[in-house]
């Protein structure tokens, strides 16, 4: 009989059993669920609502249900449901009727609600470590290619010079981003649920502050009916995972461009990379087109549970059920993909040579030179005209600006002096760019230690 089956006449029909059933997946929540139930039944016992007694062997049961369980020597029955009732029939079967007092004053709905904050609480710490370990690797490659000249993009066109390591900590900002969304969140959802009951509560005389600081909460939640039918925190979560993959996926954008024969910029390791089964000259950046694939997994883990929350009045409702198999596998997905990016990034070869001769073509110093007028005392936006038609100039002759003569560009403007070619060098280019933020060496040391301190703060 199941456990909740006074009021029943027949058994479940073993098709909707079946589609019922959770325990395929939420049996991941073992360990939660256990800890859970300890916290309880001990609270239970120091309320005097069971005896210290009937407590301490309950507590008993459930250590050893749990060392049973990482043992391999429990087979979860499906017709038990979930994780719950399997672990409350394991007790009882362990340890006889008193397993039967555990759920006293509790509900599944508070108890799965407080599971999955549990687990996922522990999650996201462990996310953030990999996090913590990416921004590291960043720093580390940005440190050793301060003083490599690449092209910045705009709209995929060579835009303006910057280093290698000023792009990379573009993306340690947003990685440290990610880190600290998680962080918001841990706060946020670091409220315990326990005590909530079904929706309503309960008339035992329950202690939920003690309960809430055995199990590391901040405090219980404040009502009762929000316990039970809350899942913004697992919204949240899925939110920070979407723009944390989108980085991600937006790097590997960047690294399958780079790694083409068109841009050559970088050489993926053979570790990270595949073959051609028919092609054999094919070396294909597949680790990094499978995390920017994956992104749209994420992205449909948040949109599913959106939808599945939209309409649902409160409180707990059946269709929650859908929440733990999103939650599950955008952990899952995002961990994974951290944890092949880092050493996939780490392996690269950065052909510095070919950033630096990609340098040469689609006059990235022109926007230098308007500026060169602009300090001379010409509106920056005649600036811009004059070199602008500098620029047309140059292209129908098919040179630089830099091989453009001095007469040639007083054409366009008397203000132009010999000082020019130095001016829209790439290099000074670059090192007239020390503003807080930008790409010249002295403001991207200031970026690094900057980064360094971060980490520091978080290790």
């Amino acid at each position: 009989m199941k456990l909740w089956g006074g009021r029943f006449t027949a058994d479940t029909d073993k098709l909707a059993e079946h589609f019922h059933s959770s325990i395929s997946f939420d049996k991941r929540l073992y360990r939660e669920d256990i800890e859970g139930s300890l916290a309880h039944a001990k609270m239970l016992g120091d309320c005097g609502i069971i005896s210290q007694e009937d407590a301490e062997k309950i507590r008993e049961g459930l250590r050893a249900v749990r060392a049973a369980i990482e043992a391999g020597e429990v087979q979860f029955d499906e017709s038990a449901e979930d994780i719950h009732m399997n672990v409350e029939m394991l007790l009882t079967e362990k340890i006889g009727d008193v397993g039967k007092r555990l759920h006293t004053a509790r509900s599944r709905n508070d108890q799965v609600a407080l599971d999955l904050r549990m687990w996922l609480r522990r999650e996201i710490k462990e996310t953030q470590e990999l996090i913590r370990s990416l921004v590291d690797a960043l720093v580390h490659k940005a440190g050793e290619h301060l003083h490599t000249l690449m092209p910045g993009f705009t709209h995929l066109q060579k835009a303006q010079p910057i280093s290698f390591a000023h792009h990379l900590l573009a993306y340690v900002q947003m990685f440290e981003r990610d880190y600290d969304r998680l962080a918001d969140c841990l706060v946020r959802m670091n409220y315990c649920p326990l005590g909530s009951g079904a929706l309503a509560g309960t008339g035992f005389a329950i202690d939920r502050d003690e309960t809430a600081q055995e199990l590391g909460f901040t405090a219980p939640m404040a009502n009762s009916l929000d316990g039970v039918s809350d899942r913004d925190f697992a919204l949240e979560f899925l939110a920070d995972a979407s723009i944390c993959m989108m980085h991600l996926s937006r790097f590997c954008e960047e690294i399958i461009l780079w790694n083409s024969g068109e841009f050559g910029f970088v050489t993926m390791d053979d570790a990270y990379s595949t073959g051609s089964s028919i092609m054999p000259q094919k070396k294909n950046p597949d680790m990094a087109e499978l995390i920017r694939g994956k992104t749209g997994r994420v992205y449909g883990d948040l949109v599913a549970m959106l939808t599945m929350m939209k309409s649902l009045p409160l409180a707990y409702n059946k269709d929650m059920q859908e929440d733990k198999e999103s939650v599950f596998d955008a952990v899952d997905t995002l961990k994974g993909c951290i944890i092949v990016f880092i050493p996939m990034m780490q392996t690269m070869r950065v052909n510095a040579d070919k950033m630096a001769a990609d340098l040469e073509g689609g006059y990235l110093n022109a926007t230098d030179l308007a500026d060169y007028l602009a300090a001379k005392g010409l509106p920056f936006r005649s600036a811009h005209a004059v070199s602008g038609r500098l620029v047309q100039y140059a292209e129908q002759s098919g040179r630089k600006l830099t091989e453009l003569t001095l007469e040639e560009m007083r054409r366009e403007s008397p203000l132009f002096e010999e000082d020019i070619y130095q001016v829209i060098a790439p290099a000074q280019c670059l090192a007239a760019r020390k503003t807080f933020g930008g790409p010249a060496p002295e403001a991207v040391e200031t970026a690094l230690k900057a980064a360094q301190d971060w980490l520091a703060a978080r290790a």
